[in-house]
């Protein structure tokens, strides 16, 4: 297989009808660090919200119990990326992610704003720093992927259009992206899980290149210091390097999935997607949103 023969298998496909295997093909062949990056970083970004950041500080579930917060995140959504959404897998895993937001009083903005990042924030890493940038078809079937996936939580008044979806993202931050201890709180847990994946002496080397990668308007939230001008650049740098590195590899003949990421420390011994994610925090009030049974979803 030729370095740019999968992209041409992409572009022989339907972007709206093919979405969810333009998409699959994407992230688990493509880009697999990239998205898996990416997606952290997405989910990051919500922390910036007091809303968000706030109710995940009091159930507890990301500074308490962050590696598998994060863990379950990933294996619920990359389970709906790599069996489809009208599989048992997928089904499953849309049944558990509904049943963990019913459980808390999160709004509609709230959550459409998550999806966004999940849409969004990908596309702007891998234009960044990938070993190329996305294709159209890939950017309109990650729109229509995070779409679908929307409707299936119930989400309501959905972006249509990559372009709706990043607007949408970019006016919510500018209009709620605040201090709040509670989402410094997670901030700060997530930070400390991530340098945990490696070796004691680089954890802080590794949270000072975290840092180095955020907007101002993350680290203005979180009340980070700006890091220095030679350190971005640096670690910057190092990020295209290493994208530059991965276009002179061969192409990626087997998937890599969530599951199968190192990152993902929390089941040894294997897990059920039923099992997976939170339940009901007493005192918190159920969610406000809508979700639709999905026990019949094609």
């Amino acid at each position: 297989m030729q370095r740019f023969e999968r992209l041409a298998r992409i572009r022989s496909m339907d972007p709206y009808e093919d979405a969810s295997e333009i998409y699959r093909l994407s992230s688990a062949y493509e880009f697999p660090w990239d998205f898996a990056r990416a997606l952290e970083l997405a989910l990051y970004r919500t922390y910036a919200v007091p809303s968000i950041g706030r109710l995940l500080a009091e159930t507890a579930e990301f500074t308490d119990r962050p590696q598998k917060r994060y863990d379950d995140t990933a294996l619920l959504l990359d389970a709906i990326v790599e069996h489809g959404f009208g599989s048992e897998q997928g089904r499953t895993a849309i049944r558990s992610i509904n049943r963990m937001h019913r459980s808390y009083d999160i709004t509609n903005d709230d959550m459409r704003y998550v999806l966004c990042t999940f849409a969004v924030v990908p596309k702007r890493w891998i234009d960044s720093y990938g070993w190329r940038r996305m294709s159209r078809h890939e950017i309109v079937a990650s729109a229509v992927h995070y779409r679908t996936l929307g409707r299936h939580m119930g989400i309501k008044d959905i972006p249509g259009t990559y372009e709706e979806f990043e607007a949408c993202l970019d006016a919510y931050e500018e209009a709620h992206f605040a201090w709040d201890e509670g989402g410094r709180r997670v901030s700060d847990a997530t930070l400390d899980l991530m340098a945990s994946w490696y070796p004691r002496p680089f954890a802080p080397l590794l949270r000072a290149g975290t840092l180095a990668l955020l907007d101002d308007p993350l680290l203005r939230a979180f009340g980070y210091d700006q890091p220095g001008p030679a350190t971005r650049a640096v670690v910057r740098r190092a990020a295209r390097l290493r994208g530059r590195a991965v276009r002179l590899l061969p192409p990626r003949r087997a998937p890599q999935h969530a599951r199968q990421n190192r990152q993902v420390k929390g089941y040894p011994n294997g897990y059920r997607l039923a099992d997976l994610g939170t339940r009901p925090v007493p005192g918190l009030r159920a969610c406000p949103v809508r979700h639709i049974d999905t026990s019949a979803a094609e």
